[in-house]
């Protein structure tokens, strides 16, 4: 997994932000292995998608993310959150982790990518 051609799973409802992010991944060199506006889609996806890093709209059609980001926690990939409602809007079981407060500039989302592919990469160190 490096920082320069990273595969990303994308998970965003509301269709002209989601292909904003694409394209401001697409321009920092990553690319998008899948997206989806759609809970049950998107828990297809994470099975069945080759990714390194996922950016989750942390409420998508109303819905909390927290199935799919629970699945992804498994898969042992690193989350980036996105939200329109702050530290406060993700899941309790998931604050503290990586997110972006909607809109963002490309700037944030390459500082983000990167300092989550960091922390990701120490956790997962061994011993």
């Amino acid at each position: 997994m490096t920082a320069t051609a990273l595969s990303v799973l994308l998970v965003e409802d509301e269709i002209m932000i989601r292909m904003m992010i694409a394209e401001m991944l697409e321009e920092l060199g990553h690319r998008v292995a899948a997206e989806t506006g759609e809970i049950d889609q998107a828990i297809r996806l994470a099975q069945n998608t080759e990714f390194d890093l996922a950016i989750l709209d942390v409420n998508v059609q109303g819905k909390l993310i927290t199935p799919v980001a629970e699945l992804i926690t498994t898969l042992n990939r690193p989350i980036i959150f996105a939200t329109g409602y702050g530290a406060a809007g993700i899941p309790e079981e998931f604050r503290g982790r990586p997110s972006l407060e909607k809109p963002f500039l490309i700037e944030t989302l390459a500082r983000t990518i990167a300092s989550t592919l960091r922390s990701h990469l120490s956790e997962n160190e061994a011993p």
